[in-house]
This record gives structure tokens, sequence and C-alpha cells, in this order.
């Protein structure tokens, strides 16, 4: 049986005589950490679950919410099975790769990296805007959006050369502050029995209601922005080479991240959607987040008056500040993806080899000076063309990262099917085929849900064009901004062949092979 062995042990490292990241810098925790402070939930919850219920399904939210999650789990059964083989820092495109050859394995690590890079610079923007509103409204401290983000901008750049322990213990407490603060929220609501209709988990969680409206209609546009607030729990494979027994760690916390925000999402929206009235809740939500006359103009506003009413007002003081550390916690965490990203690349030859060099420290120091001087040069465009950092800097690049992750997730499943098929090494049929299978048809309903609805997720849609009740209808940036995932494969298969002479064989085979 030695044959069934060999891939995982040429696999389990990058060659000996290549640039390493630090070992055992990480446990389950520490993975969960970064992708659980990827994903943002209070973000989520304070900007899309609100929009999802007014202009989706209404109080069955929370259901779309949890029918992602679990379409998520079913993935995460092959991603995991494959982690087995692959624990390196290549993550996704290294799955792709071992699944279906170096061409599309190259093609899916250009896509990665342009997922990680514009969820940053999305974050950037949205940070910039609520710190400045935030500091002027408490302190009178009135800044333009940029200082703040350039200021968050040094501060990640130096926490990600530092080390990636100190990253984790940095997210890790913020990550649990924001945590208990939104169960601190959905137990207070449930223990003292919702609003005024009660408890109606068939309101919240039925089938009927979860898809009433179809995938064109309300169910689709609540489904779209729940897969758009899942961005960042793929991110366990890529610390696989600086944890402790890679095998077992990442397949274990890969389950419980999608499950912490799984369950953080619906039980939240539920609180929420119990507390204002499952029979009402749409009323409720325009009339709080109502400003100026304009409805959701200000959506935080509804979970922060969920909280002042069951919990108190302090709550809702400290939630306004936790947005802040939240995401701050996802710049730094989408800093680390993407620092590891050019390393894997650079170390392969894909990329210049001068992106594989680690520091002292062991951690990526050229992956995230790069990382930086991207972001720093985009954000400086959308500040000499007077882009807002939120109708554009955030809502243009938060579409696109969605789009591109969910594009190399349906990769993944694919290799997972091929590869297991073809070396027969792990024979569980559900694991290596019908969970694959069942991922396959999710994420590509996913794709084709947030592709149709781009317009009402980035604001890109055709003059004339109503983005809540007709679907596509986009303008030309928003057409240029929903291919360009698929372009970016297509350059990256193509720099691989280009690059072929380049690039380093034995450090190829251990990214893609």
């Amino acid at each position: 049986m030695s044959h069934v062995h060999k891939p995982e042990q040429h696999l389990a490292a990058p060659p000996a005589d290549e640039p390493q990241l630090a070992k055992n810098r990480l446990g389950i925790a520490g993975i969960v950490f970064f992708v659980v402070a990827a994903a943002a939930p209070l973000v989520g919850m304070t900007g899309a679950v609100p929009i999802a219920i007014v202009l989706g399904n209404g109080a069955a939210a929370p259901g779309a919410y949890l029918a992602v999650g679990l379409t998520l789990l079913v993935f995460s059964v092959g991603y995991s099975a494959m982690s087995h083989r692959v624990t390196n820092t290549g993550a996704f495109f290294a799955y792709v790769g071992r699944g279906l050859g170096i061409a599309p394995g190259v093609g899916s690590a250009f896509v990665s990296l342009l997922a990680y890079l514009t969820i940053q610079l999305a974050v950037f923007g949205f940070f910039g805007a609520v710190m400045a509103g935030q500091m002027n409204a408490e302190f009178g401290i009135d800044w333009a959006w940029w200082v703040w983000v350039l200021i968050a901008w040094a501060i990640t750049l130096g926490l990600s050369i530092v080390s990636v322990d100190i990253g984790a213990k940095v997210l890790g407490t913020l990550m649990i502050l924001e945590v208990v603060s939104l169960f601190a929220v959905a137990i207070a609501v449930i223990v003292q029995g919702g609003g005024p209709d009660g408890l109606d988990l068939g309101a919240s969680f039925s089938p009927g209601n979860i898809f009433e409206g179809g995938f064109a209609g309300s169910a689709g546009i609540a489904l779209a922005f729940a897969f758009a607030s899942y961005i960042g729990f793929e991110a366990t494979a890529i610390y696989g080479e600086e944890t402790r027994d890679p095998k077992r760690s990442v397949p274990i916390a890969t389950y419980i991240a999608v499950s912490l925000i799984a369950l953080l999402f619906a039980v939240t929206a539920f609180a929420m959607v119990s507390a204002l009235g499952s029979g009402q809740v749409i009323d409720r939500v325009v009339e709080i987040s109502t400003v100026d006359g304009a409805p959701l103009a200000d959506p935080a506003a509804v979970l922060f008056a969920v909280a002042d009413e069951y919990v108190g007002s302090w709550l809702g003081t400290v939630m306004s500040w936790l947005v802040l550390s939240s995401l701050f916690a996802g710049l730094l965490a989408f800093q680390n993806s993407a620092a590891r990203y050019f390393f894997s690349m650079g170390r392969a030859g894909v990329l210049p080899s001068a992106l594989d060099k680690v520091n002292g420290r062991g951690a990526p120091g050229m992956g995230a000076v790069a990382t930086s001087v991207i972001t720093l040069v985009v954000i400086l465009l959308f500040v000499a063309t007077d882009r807002d950092p939120v109708l554009h800097m955030f809502s243009w690049f938060s579409g696109v990262a969605v789009l591109a992750i969910v594009l190399v997730e349906i990769l993944v499943s694919i290799a997972v099917i091929v590869f297991f098929r073809r070396e027969r090494t792990d024979t569980r049929v559900w694991n290596t085929m019908v969970a694959p299978t069942l991922s396959v048809i999710g994420l590509a309903v996913g794709s084709y849900l947030l592709a149709s609805k781009f317009g009402l997720l980035a604001g890109t849609t055709a003059e004339g064009v109503d983005p809540t009740t007709q679907s596509w209808g986009l303008s030309t940036l928003g057409w240029f901004l929903v291919i360009s995932p698929f372009l970016t494969f297509a350059v990256g298969a193509l720099v691989h062949v280009v690059r072929r002479r380049n690039e380093n064989s034995d450090a190829v085979a251990d990214l893609v092979t």
C-alpha cells in the first residue's frame, strides 16, 4: 500500500530547501479566530441582515442564512477530506491543482488572490466610513474617511509582519467580545419570549417561507446576501503549514468555524425578527433604519435598537464600537490570507520569487508588503477620484470577492470528486462523491444568485432598472465586475504557461499537484 501514502508524504510539507512559514504557531482555536474574524458576523448582522429582511424574504431571512450555512457545511465535508492530502498555504488552489491539474490550480490561485485583495479593500472602505462617522459623533474629530483607513492600513501591515500567533491573539480577543455581544442579545430576546408575535420558528425556518418568492425574487435576494456574509470561512487550510497537526486541526477548525458562523447568523437574526415581531418585521426594520426619509440608510440601528430594548442601552453603545473592532479584525485576517497566497505563489515561481521570503518570526513578510502596496495604491486612487468608501469601494469590491470565492469553491468540490475517483485513497462515498456533488449544485445556485442580483449587491444596475424586481440588468461596469473572476482565472492559467520555465517544479508540485 506504499503507493497510497506517497502523495500524502509529498504534500505534507514544502521541499526542504524552500522557504517555510513558522511551524506549530497555531492550534484549532487560533485558526477559528482568524476565520470567524474574517467573516465579521457583527458587521453582517448590522449591515446585511436588515437589508435581506426588507428586500428579501422578511421574517424568513434567518432561515436563508441557515440554508447557506448548511450548504457550506456540506462543502466542508469534501474540503476536509482533501485537507488530509494538502497541508501547505496554498489552500483552495492547491486542492484544485491536485484534482484538476496545474493550469486550473494556478488559475484558481489568481482568483483566490483577487478575492482576498478585493474583500480587504471593501472592508477598508466600510471601516473608514464608520470610523469617521463614529469619531465625529462621539468626539468631534472630523477627519476624512481615508485618514482613518491609512492609519488602519499601517497598523494592519505592522501586525501581519510581526507574527501570525500575535495576530491570532489580537483577533481572538476582539472576536470573543463580538460573539458574546451577539449571543447576549439573542439570549435576552429568547428568554423574554420575543416581541409582539413571540418566538415564531415556523415564520423564520420553514422551507416554504425561506424559499417563498423563488430564486428570481425575494428568496434569491435573501440567499444572495447570506452567501455574501459567509466569506472568510474557507481560510482554515491557509494556515495548515503553521498549524500543529494540520491533518487533524484543519478539518476540525473548518467544521467549528462554519457551524459557529451559521449559528451566530441564524440565532441572532431570529432574535432580531422575534424582537420586532415576525408579522411586522419589514415595516419595523424600515422604520428604525430610515434616516432623512431614506429607508435602510442606517441598517445598524436595527440591531442596536433591539439591544437597547432587551439588554440595555449600554450594550448598543458597546456594539457600535465592536463593529469597528470587527471590521479591523477582518482587515487583519484578510491581510494574513492574502500574504500567505503571495508567499505560496512566489515559492512556486508562479509569481516573482521575492515574494517567498519569510522574516525572522517566520511570517511571510514580503507577501504582507505586496498586499499592502496593492491596497494602498487602490485606496489612493479612490481618494484621488473622490469615490465614496461605501457606495463604491465597499459595494463593488465585496461583490467581486464573493463571486470569486464561490467560483473557487465550486472548482474545489469538482476537484475533490475527480481526485478521489482517480486515486481511490478514500472510499467513503458520502465524503468524496455525494457531499461534493451536492456542494457543486448548491454553490452553483449561489453563484447564479450572486451574479443575477449583483446590481442590488454592488449598486451597478443599468439606468432605468429596478434591481429589487429585475435580475441582471447590469451597467457596463457591473458586467465587468461580474466576469472579472472568470477573466482572472484565464489570466492565471495563461501566466502559468508563460512562466513555466521560471517555475520551481518541486514547489509547484507541492503547491498544486
